[in-house]
Formats: C-alpha cells, structure tokens, sequence
C-alpha cells in the first residue's frame, strides 16, 4: 500500500495512512479587506508576515510575527502530482489535529483532482477513500465510512486499514455478521490486530445468543486471503507507534500473567495453612514476595507460618515489614505478640497487644492474650527479683 502504515490501532478511524507533522492553519474561502481610516491608510495590515500597527507618535511599527510552519504539505505522498499530494498532506494534518469534517473536505478535493485528472495510481486513490472513511467513522458516518472502505477495496482488494474500519463501521450499525467477516480476514493478513481479536470475541457471543449454536452457517462467506498477500503484510515493517503498542501490549500481559500467579501462589499458601502444612505453606508465601514484596497480607501470613514452626524471631521480621506498609495492621500487631511471646519478650508482646485493643476492642483473642502475656511477664519479674542479691 505504498506510504502506508498497516496497523492501526483499535481505536475507531484508527491512524491515517500517511501521517505528517507541522502546525497547519486552516484556509478560510475567499480574501478579506482592510477598512481604510480617515487618514487614508489601515489600521493594521500584514504583509510578508510582518504586522504594522500605527504608532502613537502617528508613524507606523512593524511588529514580526510568528512564522507558520507548513512544510508537511511538502511531505511524500506516493504517486500523486504535487498539487493532489498536498490536499492529501493537508487532510492529514487536519485529522490528525481532530478535525474530521475539514479532513473529509480536502480527501474529497484530492479523491475528485484524481477523477478529473485520470491519475493512474489506484493504490493512492485508495489511501484516499480510507483515509476520508477514517475521518467518518470518526465523525460516527458509519454508512459512508463502508462505501468509501468498499471503493477503496475495490482498488486495492486486501487492504488493512479498509477492511479494520469497515468492520468497525458494521459493527456500530449492529451488522454483526459482516463486521465479523471483515474481522476475520484482516487478521488472516495479520494476527496481531488486538483491536480485531477483541472484537471477534465480542461478536461470536452476541452471534451466539442471536442464531444459537449454529450460528457460523448463518455467516457470510469469508474470503481465503492468497498466501501471497499474507507474506507481503507479513514482510512489511512495522511502525514506531505499532511497536510501541506491541511493547506495551506485552507488558501488560506479563504484568497480568505475574498476578495470576501471585494469586494461586498464595491461595495454596492459605490452604495448606489450613491444613497444617506450614513449611510448605511458608515456601508458598516465600515465592509470593519475590514476586511482589509489597503485600502486607502474604508477611502476616508467613508470620503464621514462622510461629507454628516456632522461629520467632523470623515471625518477628515479616511483622515488621507488614507494619511498615501498614502501621495500623492489627493482625501483624497481635502476631508480633506472640513472636515476642515466644522469644520471652513478655513487655514487648503487652505492648502490642494493648496495641490491638486501641485499634479494636472487641479483639477477644487480644484480652485473652494479654492477662496470659501479663502472668507471664509478672511471673519474669519476680524470678529476676529472686535472683537479685541483696546489697
């Protein structure tokens, strides 16, 4: 498809065929003129993009202003004569900056300079006609953004963007079969059109619930694209946005695929917790944090572990790190208790015990606790005083 870029993004009109950057001003039909003062001359005028504006001393200033860079409309447009390519670069540019109906103006100048003129190029003919269905399907035309995605066809049969957009356009006038067709085969030319996967999944169910079971003998023939033309889609690079996409898509999909392990990961944790398994329930949760070592939950939980296993101290360590990320977690509170309880800590285990009943009262686990940790360190402070001689 010459200066095309094949892959759009999921997003209805998708990019053009040909984007060009610069800082366009829109042309506005006819001239203006400057009304004349009593003195004979104008009050401002512009010329060779300096401003002159009477000064008070009654002379005139120039005032220089701001050059407009149009040199996208400059920018290489396929075959067409340079006139025709600069409507089409100026189309663009107007899509680009949103808008739609001033884009679709200068397609059509473009699409009927090449009727007129005879132009011998069908594949930038057919730019055109996708391009001004892009800006349609924009604008939500959804019936011309199909007829121009059907004349470009036309020209150039197997065409990417044309094809994407006019599923989209079926799609939006609930013509379902046919969006799927046109799904189907863009991505017989290339598999990698997430927006066209998405929409194959969405489509089959509402074709599910509308024909029931045999709802793909009520489909349309869809056409066997020639292998020929899946290589050449194939061999085309791709684009600095389709790669970015393709790199972003991938992230998220990992980011996703680690979630979902974190979570079964830590869901056999919990049941093997549940049934007294804690070596292997702490293995679990250890494999938890060196996926994600900001979950409070999975150090409360292999907290569990650590005092089952009677390694207190350790017990002690990921109550810590729980009350870092959450300092008003009463879980780790009471656990870190009992890690100091077992470590014969007995006033740092009151400690956060009545730490636990500031942040909740009704923690009947916590009182209890406590006239135990109580006795205990009662009992401590009375052998340390037996011990101490007396001077």
């Amino acid at each position: 498809m010459g200066n095309t870029q094949e892959k759009p993004s999921g997003s209805g009109g998708a990019r053009l065929d040909q984007a060009t950057a610069g800082n366009g001003t829109r042309s506005w039909g006819g001239g203006s003129t400057d009304k004349p003062n009593t003195q004979g001359f104008t009050k401002r005028g512009m010329a060779n993009g300096t401003q002159r504006e009477n000064s008070p001393a009654g002379g005139q200033r120039e005032q220089s202003s701001p050059a407009v860079d149009t040199s996208y409309l400059d920018a290489p447009a396929g075959a067409l004569p340079p006139h025709l390519a600069r409507l089409k670069n100026e189309g663009n540019h107007l899509f680009k900056h949103g808008q739609f109906g001033d884009a679709v103006e200068k397609y059509t100048q473009a699409i009927d300079g090449c009727v007129a003129a005879g132009t011998d190029s069908p594949e930038d003919l057919s730019i055109l006609y996708s391009n001004r269905a892009a800006c349609y399907l924009k604008d939500g035309n959804s019936s011309d953004c199909i007829d121009d995605c059907t004349k470009a066809l036309e020209l150039q049969p197997y065409s990417l963007k044309p094809l994407l957009r006019r599923a989209m356009a079926y799609e939006s006038l609930e013509r379902y079969k046919k969006a799927y067709v046109d799904y189907k085969t863009v991505l017989q030319m290339d598999t990698g059109v997430q927006a066209a996967h998405d929409s194959v999944h969405r489509i089959t169910k509402m074709l599910i619930e509308q024909d029931g079971p045999e709802w793909r003998e009520k489909l349309p023939e869809i056409p066997a694209v020639p292998l020929s033309v899946q290589h050449l889609h194939r061999q085309k690079p791709i684009s600095i946005e389709l790669a970015q996409a393709r790199a972003a898509r991938a992230a998220q999909d990992e980011v996703r695929r680690k979630e979902a392990q974190f979570s079964v990961l830590k869901q056999k944790g919990n049941d093997l917790v549940k049934n007294g398994h804690f070596q292997e329930a702490l293995e679990k949760y250890s494999e938890c944090l060196t996926m994600r070592s900001d979950e409070c939950a999975v150090y409360t939980n292999r907290a569990i572990c650590f005092l089952r296993l009677n390694r207190f101290d350790e017990a002690k360590q990921d109550c810590d790190s729980a009350l870092q990320l959450e300092p008003s977690n009463k879980k780790a509170f009471y656990r870190r208790a009992l890690a100091h309880k077992g470590l014969q800590d007995y006033l740092s285990a009151s400690t956060d015990l009545q730490e636990v009943l500031q942040l909740d009262p009704n923690v009947q686990e916590a009182e209890q606790e406590l006239e135990v940790v109580t006795g205990l360190l009662r009992q401590s402070l009375m052998k340390s005083t037996a011990h101490t001689p007396r001077v």
